[in-house]
């Protein structure tokens, strides 16, 4: 019998305070009609940015429990979208959720958590690298950050790249194994000029050989959870049938949404965007459609809204 209401297996840490992670997929996921039933990796104070001396709970040898658990009642999601990992071993749980969990047409989402702004990340470590370029390899869809694309290609992290230079990473890394590989806050350098603090959502999808693309409107303020923000309501978009191209305008706009309703109210960065003021916008249709088709020298056409 199929389920009414489409499930996807989240595999990612929980913070007690700052919203990532969990704190954001399970609100956001809710909301898109889907349920989301976790596998916690690990239990945080707080999330890892910004903050210091936070605790840490690594449940790794949880999570092989869980998994045998779920295989007993025959558990099958329509998703399994994973993102932090507090250990290399971790890892083999969540390809194996996918490879014994996943319903037959299902969507598996990795959003390979490794670091940002060329560094890795407090808790990540070489090994951890190495062992993520594996576990990409399992997934329909990825969704990397800049400088996770470089840590995953092992190849130098670039402040600036140019449209070219971008297109033959996404084609690299979907080589490794995902059909689509979706790079967010990727600075495109376009007839050498510098895009200065402005940034763009590039994908790729292998099948077509077709990059979209998003730019995104600058606004002066970092948030932590903003990518997990993304790659939920992409994955939700997806999971309710959505096509690619309107995947990715529902959830740039959600996260430049929820970074406007938050700038100027005085609150530290690291508590994250104030997602409860706009969790009801996921209920309104895309009000208009950003993302286009870049072609050979990554300038972009428009897609006609009848298209999708």
């Amino acid at each position: 019998m199929r389920n009414p209401v489409p499930r996807i297996a989240a595999i990612h840490d929980m913070s007690g305070f700052g919203r990532t992670s969990l704190t954001v997929a399970i609100p956001i996921l809710s909301c898109m009609g889907i349920q989301v039933c976790p596998m916690p990796t690990a239990v945080l104070s707080t999330h890892t940015v910004e903050f210091t001396d936070y605790t840490l709970c690594d449940l790794t040898p949880e999570l092989g429990g869980i998994l045998d658990h779920w295989e007993r009642l025959g558990l099958h999601f329509d998703g399994v979208y994973s993102g932090f990992m507090a250990s290399p071993e971790q890892m083999d749980s969540a390809a194996r959720c996918i490879r014994n969990c996943l319903a037959p047409g299902g969507l598996a989402v990795v959003d390979p958590v490794l670091g940002d702004n060329g560094i890795l990340d407090p808790t990540m470590t070489p090994e951890m690298v190495e062992k993520m370029r594996w576990l990409i390899s399992c997934a329909d869809i990825i969704t990397p950050n800049i400088t996770e694309v470089a840590l995953l290609l092992d190849e130098p992290f670039t402040p600036r790249i140019s449209p070219e230079e971008i297109k033959g990473r996404l084609r690299r890394l979907s080589a490794m194994g995902p059909q689509t590989v979706v790079a967010t806050s990727v600075p495109l350098l376009e007839g050498g000029r510098d895009p200065g603090q402005n940034t763009s959502v590039i994908a790729y999808e292998r099948d077509e050989d077709r990059f979209w693309r998003i730019d995104c409107a600058y606004i002066p303020a970092h948030y932590p959870g903003t990518g997990d923000t993304f790659s939920s309501v992409l994955t939700g978009s997806l999971i309710q049938g959505d096509s690619l191209s309107i995947a990715l305008d529902r959830a740039v706009q959600f996260v430049t949404l929820g970074i406007r309703a938050t700038f100027g109210q005085g609150l530290p960065s690291r508590e994250g965007i104030l997602l409860e003021r706009i969790l009801g916008s996921l209920f309104a249709p895309v009000s208009t459609c950003k993302c286009r088709i870049m072609d050979g020298d990554g300038c972009c056409n428009p897609v006609l809204p009848f298209e999708d």
